[in-house]
């Protein structure tokens, strides 16, 4: 169902043809929300220039032409030129009635395209810390908005799981037994296992020469180390999946697609980076140079895609994933959901790859720039050790919060049923409080601020939903039942209805801007309406049955509304709280 924007756009673009001539029928009416209507246009200031007339005159001509009395109950002009749009009562009562109706809940489809997204990307026996709370969090949100859209996503969780460390990790697995509980603590504890492998490398000079042999194995593709590096793989895998069910995240087994898994591609891509005049030996290693990218006085900054070595590292793995993703995939956008200091890199990759032929001008690379979370000192979050913050420990923190606060208000309870909502809100005010912020910021985590059941948390939107699946409950009612029709007479019911007609628009906003935050924001606002409705709109006490079945169809379009926007961003709506 199209938006009320969206009509009125039409409107006024055929307006402005009329009125102006057909050159000005495809003009931006300029559509925005009002402060003293529900809408209004503001293409009349824009035109008036352009038009050697003045703004007023020239609006006066566009709401001659303009036929919008199906759905605008008043139209009028005002201040320099702007044309206010007071949209009438029952269009927006029909209006929210067919998005009861809506099986999509009013979320668009559009035309799908291949969408592939780099996300999460943990390193295997490594800890996931909260750094990696925020890439994993946005990159899953947009994922689901983006199938929501219709688009087909397909995830990439490019782990690090190659390199010169698993010569360390191979001995020391060795050293310690497979199977053994040491080798174990991969799947819990994987700094614990590192730092001993590390801490091996160190101080044995015969163990640090096992291990670059070992090194040298793996790369020559030996049975017996890729054997060992599997396990290991295998191992982390299991350690990945328990944080991922924990934040409740979509990425599975079938996702991961690490560094390894571009080795076979690499020497040819050197060879023809080098071989079309692209890559160029420097110092002893193969790199490009691309115009525009310099660092300090001036020298230019090398993209290195292969040491001096012989060894291949980030630059040459980022563009296989390229050409993989483009070629094999056949997507035509590429997002990099991953740290803002990435920036440079990234492009230069690009530009490489564009270079090369393996971006086509019709494939477009985002950066998706994810900024620090800090503490409240306002430094990169850390243990007062100095040490990163395992995610693990953060998110089960989280959920003890939320139980203590499931306890006080709900002591009626049982305990299942406390753990189970305590676990809804713990995760569930950690996702929404960092997908609430631009993805691009940075932000203080605050447990006291998320956890809260007033303003823009995680926690009040729950609490909303909460509340309707309450007044269910006592009315006897199914919301899935409720049927209506929708009549708007009273001043806070129209407000809802109207809140729910920028549920499609929000969620399609989201998928061309790639910003969470913005649906966010708006099931706040929508929150915000529904809590307006409920103290001045009794539902079980309406004294009319009409009024009562319309209040229900209403709430329950807001539940649906809440509860879909909720899962889109993974966040779970318990049934009570």
């Amino acid at each position: 169902m199209a938006a009320p924007q969206e009509i009125l756009a039409t409107r006024v673009q055929s307006a402005l043809g009329a009125a102006l001539g057909a050159e000005f029928a495809e003009t931006d009416p300029v559509i925005r929300p009002s402060q003293f209507a529900d809408y209004q246009a503001n293409a009349a200031l824009a035109l008036a220039k352009r038009l050697g007339r003045a703004p007023r005159d020239v609006a006066a001509d566009i709401v001659a032409q303009l036929d919008v009395d199906d759905m605008c109950r008043q139209v009028e002009i005002s201040g320099p030129g702007f044309v206010n749009l007071t949209l009438r009562e029952d269009w927006i009562a029909a209006q929210a009635q067919e998005l009861l109706n809506d099986p999509r809940a009013g979320v668009p489809q559009q035309e799908s395209e291949t969408v592939a997204i780099d996300y999460s990307a943990p390193n295997v026996a490594k800890e996931m810390h909260v750094g990696h709370l925020r890439t994993t969090v946005v990159g899953d949100a947009l994922v689901r908005v983006l199938e929501a859209l219709g688009h087909d996503v397909v995830r990439q969780n490019h782990i690090g799981d190659w390199g010169t460390p698993f010569g360390m990790l191979i001995e020391h697995l060795l050293d310690v037994g497979e199977g053994s509980a040491e080798a174990e603590l991969v799947k819990t504890d994987p700094n614990a296992f590192y730092q001993a492998a590390r801490e091996q490398f160190d101080g044995s000079a015969e163990f640090a020469a096992r291990a670059r042999k070992r090194v040298v194995d793996l790369q020559a593709g030996d049975a017996e180390t890729l054997r060992l590096w599997r396990e290991l793989v295998e191992l982390s895998t299991v350690y990945f999946n328990r944080i991922y069910d924990k934040l409740d995240v979509t990425l599975t087994d079938a996702d991961l697609a690490g560094e390894s898994k571009y080795n076979d591609m690499l020497p040819g891509i050197c060879d023809e980076l080098e071989r079309e005049g692209i890559a160029e030996i420097s110092d002893g290693a193969l790199c490009v140079f691309l115009e525009g990218f310099t660092g300090r006085e001036g020298k230019p900054v090398p993209l290195i895609v292969r040491k001096s070595d012989g060894g291949y590292g980030y630059g040459t793995t980022d563009l296989a994933t390229v050409k993989y993703r483009v070629e094999h995939l056949g997507a035509r956008r590429l997002l990099y959901v991953i740290g803002a200091p990435q920036s440079l890199h990234l492009r230069m990759v690009w530009e490489t790859a564009r270079k090369a032929g393996w971006l086509p001008e019709d494939v477009e690379p985002v950066h998706v720039q994810i900024g620090n979370v800090l503490g409240a000192d306002g430094k990169i979050l850390r243990t007062r050790s100095g040490k990163p913050i395992r995610l693990v420990e953060l998110l089960d923190e989280a959920i003890e919060r939320a139980a203590k606060v499931v306890a006080d208000n709900r002591p009626d309870l049982d305990e299942d049923t406390r753990a189970g909502i305590a676990r809804e809100v713990g995760i569930g005010a950690v996702k929404y409080a960092d997908l609430s912020v631009s993805h691009d910021s940075e932000y203080v985590f605050d447990f006291d601020r998320m956890l809260a059941l007033n303003g823009n948390t995680g926690p009040y939107l729950q609490y909303a939903t909460a509340r309707i699946r309450s007044i269910f409950r006592k009315g006897g009612v199914d919301p899935t039942a409720a049927a209506g029709p929708v009549a708007v007479t009273e001043p806070a019911e129209r407000e809802l209805a109207l809140a729910l007609l920028g549920f499609g628009p929000a969620v399609a906003t989201v998928g061309a801007t790639l910003e969470p935050h913005r649906l966010c924001a708006y099931l706040f606002e929508l929150a915000q309406a529904f809590t307006g409705f409920f103290e001045h709109c009794p539902v079980l006490q309406a004294e009319d049955p009409a009024v009562r079945d319309s209040r229900f169809a209403l709430i329950a379009t807001t539940l649906r509304t809440l509860e879909t926007g909720l899962n889109l961003l993974g966040v779970r709506a318990p049934e009570q709280m």
